[in-house]
């Protein structure tokens, strides 16, 4: 195993140990070398739907544990492993890097989400590791009324050596990403990521802002946003279910990328998530650091949250 896969695997065991510890105790609990009978099994299911698993996925889960085990002893590892096994094949169909369009160029990339979810950041670390892979890339601020974001933003291009399309402080959003999209095909960029505003206290005008970047996009490109992507905040649990109904009412949400997974117990929300949704589920971020957002990986997610080592 390299070094770079080595390192990662710990920061994942690392950013999931509050989720993992909290499901541990609570299955350690219920377990404790019994018999697995109908009234462990409930206690199970509902430490699961705590753990922010979703009740389908509980469900599902627990039933699959009682085919195969009930009125027979169990220990807490056997539980731990059939859980993460079992997370691991749900989540195995909707773990996809964000994709790389070789064909179309610049791929515009849409990216959205409640503000305080990490999203600039997000898209300095997927602009850092597209430069890494020989990418060049365009970056467009166009949540133009939140200075905060578009110097966060330029701080970030500073860093990774990318050019940074932005405006004065409440100018028009769909207006610099059309520009920005005319700057990325004149200089033959691979990839333009665009940041958005997330002011969900105002939906109808986040509404309306995001669809008029969308069709002023289609414009000079009329395939474009080749992928638009969510960033969600782990650490919102289920409420994060209620975000992705609402920016799927607004946009064509491609796919999911979750942060802040070290910073509470509620990592079984990416469970629950790819579940309801069917969404690929692009990326994790488990820290500040640019390589704390990584593509995501089934198996090891499901035994990092189950506080299980990589199988070798």
């Amino acid at each position: 195993m390299s070094e770079a896969r080595t390192g990662w695997l710990g920061r994942l065991r690392a950013g999931l140990k509050r989720s993992s510890t909290a499901l541990r105790e609570r299955l350690s609990a219920i377990v404790r070398r019994r018999r697995l009978d109908r009234e462990t099994l409930e206690e199970l299911e509902e430490t699961l739907i705590m753990a922010d698993l979703g009740v389908e996925t509980a469900r599902e889960l627990v039933a699959g544990l009682a085919k195969e085990r009930f009125g027979k002893e169990v220990s807490e590892e056997e539980v731990r492993a059939f859980l993460a096994e079992r997370i691991a094949a749900i989540l195995e169909p909707h773990a996809r890097p964000v994709p790389h369009r070789v064909g179309c160029r610049p791929q515009v990339v849409l990216v959205c989400g409640v503000n305080g979810t990490g999203k600039t950041t997000t898209i300095g670390k997927l602009a850092k590791q597209a430069r890494d892979a020989g990418l060049s890339v365009v970056l467009a601020a166009c949540d133009t009324f939140r200075a905060a974001a578009v110097e966060q933003l330029a701080i970030w291009g500073e860093r990774v050596g990318v050019p940074v399309v932005r405006g004065r402080e409440g100018a028009d959003p769909a207006g610099l990403a059309y520009g920005a999209l005319e700057k990325a095909r004149a200089e033959g960029a691979d990839l333009l990521l665009i940041d958005t505003a997330g002011r969900l206290h105002n939906k109808q005008a986040l509404m309306d802002e995001l669809r008029k970047i969308v069709r002023v996009l289609k414009k000079l490109d009329p395939d474009a946003p080749h992928d638009t992507i969510l960033v969600l905040d782990a650490t919102t649990g289920q409420n994060a279910h209620n975000q992705v109904e609402v920016f799927k009412s607004m946009v064509d949400v491609s796919g999911l990328i979750v942060t802040k997974l070290d910073g509470t117990a509620k990592g079984g929300v990416v469970v629950a998530l790819a579940k309801r949704f069917g969404l690929p589920v692009h990326a994790i971020g488990v820290g500040e650091g640019v390589d704390d957002l990584r593509p995501f990986e089934a198996r090891a997610f499901a035994r990092a949250l189950l506080g299980l080592e990589e199988a070798s």
